[in-house]
């Protein structure tokens, strides 16, 4: 079944959000935006060698913001004979919260780039059974390792539309399509290993072969490992591990909100250099094919690329319309919302890093090689340190076979290490983060 073959086509609400935004005006809101989301998600969760569920949902809702004499209140419904209540709701609450004397004005509406490769129209047509077959094809790739044998994953394929309507002449939309999957393994020997892979992508990806087989195959690579001598190592991050710990570290610190409430170390260090030279990263919501790509953000701002490190120099960061309204900036287009039920934050698009000169990092480091890790939410956001336990980590060395490591603890100070940082050539995409391999030099290693 197709989006529009639903009984609240996306026409039907469009008009609701229309309405809604009229019912916010009539109970004396000065400004009201809608956020709506219509679409359509087939599920697949894998159990061992065997599917445990299979799923098909369809979802639709609005969001309302409303400002009172400069007060933000917002409410949300999936109901669409529940309007009234949901204006009534907004608008209390923004006489409730009182008057935010940062607070400016929704965005006014601008021309907006609609990126490419964000939509792909089989994913549209997918159903239930193709959803089956891909998630068959995973664990048939996992099949083919010996020693191995799948634990769990899932297949999704979602498709939808989005839009954003406001009370000062703005109306976008927008049609998405997204497939993940997962895999996770474990391989049996003279101990046991677990492993894992994963693809994300906005286009049909009809086979999965490879992503169980890279899961089982790093599952079977990890068997029989060793204890690594505690002390420092050069360390070569995998995208994923990259991408766990930029989660709890950097992205907080170039955040506008948290720069504001004195949350980031890297508060008022604009035009400083805080990395290596060879470091660049971007923030691009205009990416094509990008996870997170999109022609406006959360509230409409068009969406654009930031430069936030370049040649190691902090460039900016990131904001969306309130908060660049604190300082009398435009609006980055970062505002991102998890969906209709919550108001716009400030959030990457893709963040995506990179070098000028990218290198062969495996060919030529001796240390240690590091899959993913455990406990990255542990970080200490503004001062950077960390300590984590790594998962499928490897002794390594030019011209040696890699030595599985059994245990290993990583500890140090991420911005600290950005001073010293190598970036690889294999980038992957990891949710919003694009990122390839990167080298971190003397981190302490506990086994």
């Amino acid at each position: 079944m197709k989006i529009s073959d639903t009984s609240d086509s996306l026409d039907a609400l469009l008009n609701y959000g229309h309405k809604l935004i009229s019912l916010a005006l009539q109970e004396g809101a000065e400004q009201a935006e809608v956020y709506g989301m219509i679409g359509r998600s087939v599920d697949i969760d894998l159990r061992r060698d065997a599917v445990e569920l299979a799923s098909e949902s369809f979802h639709r809702g609005l969001g309302l913001r409303a400002t009172v004499a400069g007060g933000v209140g917002f409410s949300s419904t999936s109901d669409m004979a529940l309007l009234q209540y949901v204006a009534n709701s907004a608008v209390l609450s923004a006489r409730a919260r009182g008057r935010d004397e940062s607070w400016r004005s929704l965005p006014l509406p601008k021309e907006v780039v609609h990126p490419q490769g964000i939509f792909d129209p089989r994913l549209q047509e997918v159903g239930p059974e193709e959803c089956l077959d891909a998630a068959r094809s995973m664990l048939s790739g996992c099949r083919t390792v010996k020693e191995a044998e799948p634990v769990g994953g899932s297949v999704a394929c979602a498709c939808g539309t989005h839009f954003v309507i406001n009370s000062l002449g703005m109306s976008l939309q927008e049609d998405s399509t997204h497939m993940h999957a997962s895999l996770e393994t474990i391989a049996r020997g003279a101990d046991v290993a677990t492993g894992s892979d994963f693809n994300l992508s906005r286009c049909y990806q009809p086979s999965l072969e490879d992503v169980g087989r890279a899961a089982a195959q790093q599952a079977r690579a990890s068997l029989g490992g060793v204890k690594a001598e505690s002390g420092t190592y050069d360390v070569l991050l995998k995208p994923l591990a990259v991408a766990e710990l930029l989660d709890y570290t950097l992205l907080p610190a170039i955040t506008a909100d948290n720069v504001q409430k004195g949350r980031s170390s890297l508060r008022g260090r604009v035009g400083e250099k805080i990395s290596s030279e060879n470091l660049v990263i971007v923030d691009d919501g205009l990416l094509p094919g990008g996870l997170d790509s999109s022609a406006f953000d959360g509230e409409g701002v068009p969406s654009q690329r930031t430069v936030v490190i370049d040649e190691g120099i902090l460039k900016g960061y990131l904001y969306d319309s309130y908060t660049a309204g604190k300082e009398g900036l435009a609006s980055t287009g970062n505002a991102v919302r998890s969906g209709y039920t919550g108001v716009p934050g400030v959030g990457i698009r893709n963040l995506i890093v990179s070098s000028k000169e990218p290198q062969d990092l495996l060919a030529e480091t001796k240390g240690l090689l590091v899959g993913g890790l455990i406990g990255a939410h542990t970080a200490n956001p503004i001062s950077g340190d960390f300590s984590v336990e790594a998962k499928n980590a490897f002794l390594i060395g030019p011209g040696e076979v890699a030595k599985p490591i059994r245990s290993l603890m990583l500890t140090g100070n991420f911005f600290e290490l950005l001073k010293d940082i190598e970036v690889g050539k294999d980038v992957r995409a990891v949710g919003g983060i694009v990122t390839p391999t990167v080298k971190v030099r003397m981190l302490v290693v506990g086994s």
